[in-house]
């Protein structure tokens, strides 16, 4: 049998924790004088409560709606308390037990708590005071494990979504590392492409110079070539090797207003009106390159490669320590290379002259530094080894890849070094043969 009782307004305290409506409690007594006790005792508290007269229907209300305690009597035909709370730990261990028992049966009580996993038991007669908060703490503790329990799957459900999120963050930063690894590939082979375009425009601008004059053929190209293995020598870094570089390409770039005659002459043979003009070079070329912000590094280089380390150069007479240290080491290179072609005086020195004058010039031309290092630098160069192919313009395929630069009979550039060859090009060099009357020599990778 069943019946329950609505319940009154629930204490104004509220809902224990981990309760989301009023809480459920089940009466078992074989007594209906019992249950009518605990009915009344209970109804302030603002429990639902429900009663049955045996264990039996107890499971049957059980089975049937949920309950949050159970409060049963010990002694009661056919099945016991202990016996019927033993079930409910066992098909519903989330309900809390109560047990009732006379004074003669306490020590079954105990028996039964460790078997029934009873949360406490509670003699007869009892006392209403020390019920209440019994089942009152009981509840509390019921609801904390319920609070406890949804927290915990709350936890794992969330760890769950963070474990997805994070699986997806990585799935996405993945995809975008790719991207951006494409990215910056792409952005790398732009950047050495435009750096090597860049480099070509440099030498053609070197070029124009020298096409007006034979004389200075080759001239800028092995002056920033020993420009640049001494600064290397020297470990000035890679920024100030690459401005040497570029500085040794076009040291001559103010010479381009020249008139025919003074191109070549040696400065020993020149008229003072020839001379003063000679000397404005290095500022003519350094202000030819100072609106470029990539390049005023070069044009400070250009602008001081005639000073002297005693003071007596030109432009601007600079003192040593005022003399910019690629200025000189582009100084000493230019002269070496200078003196070779003629350009010091009427006679052409050797490689051995030329490399004496250099060092005998150390005592008052140039920085003794860079001297001592180009005293241990040259004649001493490694040469790696190079494979390549000496091919004309006959025998040249679309794809083949140039091992050195191809310059004209004259000492033009027409291509510089890694360009790929392609049917246009192959034409444009046999036609250029044709023009010179003479088969152009193409390095090719072997």
């Amino acid at each position: 049998m069943n019946s329950a009782e609505a319940p009154t307004p629930p204490a104004e305290s509220g809902l224990p924790i981990g309760f989301a409506q009023v809480p459920v409690i089940l009466l078992v007594d074989d007594e209906p004088n019992v249950l009518s006790s605990l009915r009344r005792l209970l109804r302030p508290q603002g429990y639902t409560t429900l009663t049955a007269p045996g264990g039996e229907a107890a499971l049957d209300i059980l089975g049937a709606q949920p309950v949050d305690l159970i409060i049963s009597d010990m002694r009661m035909p056919g099945m016991s308390g202990a016996q019927l709370l033993t079930q409910v730990r066992e098909r519903w261990p989330n309900v809390l037990r109560l047990l009732l028992t006379g004074h003669a049966e306490v020590s079954s009580a105990i028996s039964a708590i460790n078997e029934g996993g009873i949360y406490r038991y509670i003699t007869k007669p009892w006392d209403d005071a020390e019920l209440i908060k019994t089942i009152q703490q009981g509840l509390e503790l019921n609801g904390l494990q319920r609070e406890k329990a949804r927290l915990e799957a709350l936890t794992q459900q969330q760890n769950e979504s963070l474990r997805e999120l994070n699986a997806s963050l990585e799935d996405k930063v993945r995809e975008r590392t790719g991207e951006l690894q494409i990215a910056h590939q792409e952005l790398t082979l732009a950047m050495e492409k435009l750096k090597k375009n860049f480099f070509t425009t440099v030498q053609v601008l070197s070029n124009l110079i020298e096409m007006r004059a034979p004389a200075l053929a080759g001239h800028g190209r092995r002056v920033a070539d020993i420009s640049r293995k001494l600064a290397e020598k020297l470990g000035v870094g890679p920024e100030l090797t690459h401005e040497i570089l570029l500085a040794g390409l076009l040291h001559d770039i103010g010479k381009i207003g020249y008139p025919d005659l003074l191109f070549g002459k040696p400065i020993t043979k020149m008229t003072g009106e020839e001379a003063n003009l000679a000397r404005k070079h290095p500022l003519t070329g350094a202000a030819a390159l100072m609106s470029l912000p990539d390049m005023r590094g070069v044009a400070e280089i250009i602008r001081s490669h005639h000073e002297r380390w005693d003071g007596q150069g030109f432009p601007d007479m600079l003192t040593k320590d005022a003399i910019p240290l690629g200025a000189r080491i582009l100084a000493l290179a230019n002269d070496y290379d200078a003196a070779q072609i003629g350009l010091i005086s009427a006679k052409r020195m050797n490689a051995e002259e030329a490399k004496a004058y250099v060092l005998e010039g150390s005592k008052f031309r140039y920085d003794p530094m860079v001297a001592g290092a180009f005293g241990e630098l040259v004649g001493r160069v490694p040469v790696k080894p190079l494979l390549e192919r000496r091919l004309s313009g006959a025998d040249l395929e679309i794809g083949m890849v140039l091992s050195r630069d191809l310059y004209s009979p004259d000492g033009m550039l027409l291509l510089a070094t890694e360009y790929v060859l392609d049917d246009l090009l192959i034409k444009q060099i046999r036609e250029f043969e044709e023009a010179f009357g003479r088969r152009l020599i193409v390095c090719i990778r072997a």
